[in-house]
């Protein structure tokens, strides 16, 4: 599952008892395990961490914050942050990174290494180029969808709920609660909810997933329980 619905990040585990593992517990001075951490590739700071087993949608909310952004925007947002006066001095930062150890580099770029070869880009724009068209495919184009009445937010025993995270093309992050056995077709009623171009503009869902993006179906009659929908985030991109 952290596999799946974290694809903004690169996802590393390793078991604690290994020679990485342990490098990885004496740097970042761990001792609980298991242990998620939320690691800057480059400078290698420990950014947040959650120690024991963490729900997923719980990891998914505390995730947002680290989505909207690579970590090369983050530095270029702090350094326009910088106060004057500041008792850290660029020259201390570069510091941390300069004088690792050489088996700290090892992990540095062992992550490096993962993040340029598992890459991956998944790009959505709001306007498409246009192409000619025939009056016949401006009417399809057009049609009002029927979707399905999306009912009030459940809420109530959290084993029958499942939280979907949906990313839309304009970037805002939306979640909602669904019932497990709810049919997907609501999902595509809450997307429709938030898009106010949506009633002249078909969109469609895809699920990433590590190597390749997955389609949804809207005839799909699966619920949220038997399409593995549960906990997920779900891109929105114009057709």
């Amino acid at each position: 599952m952290l596999n799946r619905d974290t694809t903004n990040f690169i996802f590393w585990q390793v078991y604690d008892d290994t020679s990485e593992g342990r490098k990885v517990c004496t740097y970042y001075k761990l001792d609980l395990i298991p242990v998620v951490l939320v690691i800057d590739p480059i400078t290698g700071q420990k950014m947040r961490s959650w120690c024991g087993m963490v729900q997923p949608e719980s990891l998914l909310e505390d995730l947002i914050q680290f989505m909207d952004g690579g970590p090369r925007d983050y530095h270029a947002t702090m350094s326009h942050k910088r106060p004057r006066g500041s008792s850290v001095t660029p020259q201390q930062k570069i510091k941390v990174s300069t004088d690792e150890t050489n088996e700290d580099k090892e992990i540095l770029r062992a992550i490096a290494a993962s993040m340029e070869s598992t890459k991956e880009t998944v790009q959505t724009t709001s306007d498409d180029q246009a192409s000619p068209t025939t009056d016949k495919e401006e009417l399809c184009s057009t049609k009002k969808p029927a979707y399905p009445t999306l009912p009030d937010e459940p809420k109530g025993d959290r084993s029958l709920l499942c939280r979907v995270g949906v990313r839309l093309p304009d970037g805002r992050r939306v979640q909602r609660n669904f019932l497990r056995a709810d049919p997907i077709q609501l999902l595509w009623s809450f997307c429709h909810s938030q898009l106010g171009e949506a009633e002249s503009k078909p969109f469609r869902l895809t699920q990433p997933i590590p190597g390749a993006s997955k389609s949804l179906d809207y005839d799909n009659k699966l619920t949220f329980e038997e399409s593995g929908l549960a906990n997920s985030m779900i891109l929105v991109a114009w057709e």
